[in-house]
This record gives structure tokens, C-alpha cells and sequence, in this order.
């Protein structure tokens, strides 16, 4: 079960952190890889690294803002391999703020590239998919995006990931009648280089403790199972789903 193999999954946001984790994970399972980001350097080194697991590697530099960047990449990954089987958005930042202190720009900035970067490389590559009449859509949510929280003031992010998860929904009715899913993960806390420095500190720390059932932030591999089972051909039947993976923290 889970096989890959011969799939070509577009992974957003794989330079670092979760989607450089994913990347990973997806060659494992046999995935040839579009990797998308920023910063082409790192693409390049990651490519080298997913090598060695025998599949193919395409690394674009794209800014997942850019209407044209991902029109072009999509361009770029039909050449290369005809089809898109899998899309991953896993791209994200944010400006954090309260409602009563957030200006427009850091509102307008991440609500552009966790949610509108969302709707333009779905359109871009669903559009290929429906070519062949497959797909799988998994989009990297939040938990924030079904909660609000009182650690600290990040209202644009939990507006931003509430709406990737209605689009989520949104897209999963749609794009049915094309044989193309599209689900949303929700994770947690998890330790990447964009958080390390909070979650490591001691108040954080006791944060979690008091409102992560599990007691602890989410370690490296621990989203991939989610991402790996939606994306299978085994997950035919499962699509408008928002899978948190969240240590219970949306349990309570």
C-alpha cells in the first residue's frame, strides 16, 4: 500500500521545514519531485539529496505570489513529465499581530501567501490534472485555522488557514468529477526552523503542556503518514477532509 512509484508530486515550500520534511518522505515512497521555492540554492542541495532515493528531481525557484512564477512552473513540470499527480502546498508565512494592532500590509502580506498562493497554484495544476483525469490536492492548513488561541496575536494566519480550509472543501466538490481530490492537513506545532526559537523556550514549553494533550510539539516525519495516505491511490474515496494533526490540541 502507499506506493508511489511513477506518481510526480509538486511539493511547495521545500526548502526548509515541513515541506523540505515532505519532500522527502514522497521519495521515499517512490515520487518523482517538482520542488518549489524561494531560495533555488537549497532546491538544488535537497535535489542531490532526494537523488540518492532514485527518483527524478525538478527544482524551479518560484515565489508562490507570483501569478507568473507559477504559471511558468506548472509550464516547466508539464514539459518535463506530462502529467502532475500529486500537489502539495505546503508554502507558507506569516506577519503576526493582533486585531487591534495589525496593519493592512501585514494583513494583505499573509493572507497573500497562506491562502491566495493556495488558490493560484491550484488553479495552475489542477488544470493539468483534469488532463488526465487524476490528482491529489493536499493543502497545509493549521489547526489555527479551526481554533483561535490565547498564547499569542496572529489574526490574519488563523483567517488565512480558515480559509484554505473552506477552499479545501470548496475544491474537493468541484474538481470530483475530474477523479481529483483535494484535503487539507492541519498540524500543530511543529519544530522547524521558523519555530525552533519559540517552541523552545520555557514559557511555550509550559503552554503546550497545559493545552497539548500529548504534552509536546510535533517531531520531524510525524506530519508525513497524513500526507503520504492522502496522496495514495488508496485514498480514492476520501476527499473534503481536514486531517488535524495536532498532538489533540483541537480536541479539547
Amino acid at each position: 500500500m502507499f506506493n508511489l512509484k511513477n506518481r510526480v508530486a509538486v511539493i511547495s515550500g521545500a526548502s526548509s521545514g515541513l515541506g523540505k520534511q515532505m519532500s522527502k518522505a514522497f521519495a521515499e515512497q517512490g515520487a518523482n519531485l517538482v520542488i518549489l521555492a524561494r531560495r533555488l540554492d537549497r532546491l538544488e542541495q535537497l535535489k542531490k539529496e532526494l537523488e540518492k532515493k532514485g527518483v527524478k528531481v525538478l527544482p524551479i525557484k518560484c515565489d508562490v505570489t507570483s501569478t507568473i512564477d507559477i504559471e511558468n512552473a506548472a509550464k516547466k513540470t508539464e514539459e518535463e513529465f506530462g502529467k502532475v499527480d500529486i500537489l502539495v502546498n505546503c508554502a507558507g508565512a506569516s506577519k503576526d499581530a493582533g486585531i487591534l494592532d495589525m496593519t493592512d500590509d501585514e494583513w494583505n502580506f499573509t493572507i497573500d501567501v497562506d491562502q491566495t498562493s493556495v488558490f493560484k497554484m491550484t488553479r495552475a495544476f489542477a488544470n493539468i490534472m483534469k488532463k488526465n483525469n487524476y490528482g491529489r490536492i493536499i493543502n497545509i492548513a493549521s489547526m489555527y485555522g479551526l481554533v483561535g488561541n490565547t498564547a499569542m496575536g496572529t489574526v490574519a494566519y488563523h483567517s488565512s488557514k480558515g480559509g484554505v480550509v473552506n477552499m479545501t472543501r470548496a475544491v474537493a466538490a468541484e474538481l470530483a468529477k475530474y477523479n481529483i481530490t483535494c484535503n487539507a492537513i492541519c498540524p500543530g506545532y511543529f519544530e522547524t526552523e521558523l519555530t525552533s526559537e519559540v517552541l523552545n523556550t520555557d514559557e511555550f514549553t509550559n503552554y503546550m503542556k497545559q493545552t497539548v494533550p500529548m504534552g509536546r510539539y510535533g517531531h520531524e516525519g510525524e506530519l508525513n503518514a497524513g500526507a503520504i495516505f492522502l496522496a495514495s491511490d488508496e485514498a480514492s474515496y476520501v476527499t473534503g477532509v481536514i486531517l488535524p494533526i495536532d498532538g489533540g490540541y483541537t480536541c479539547v
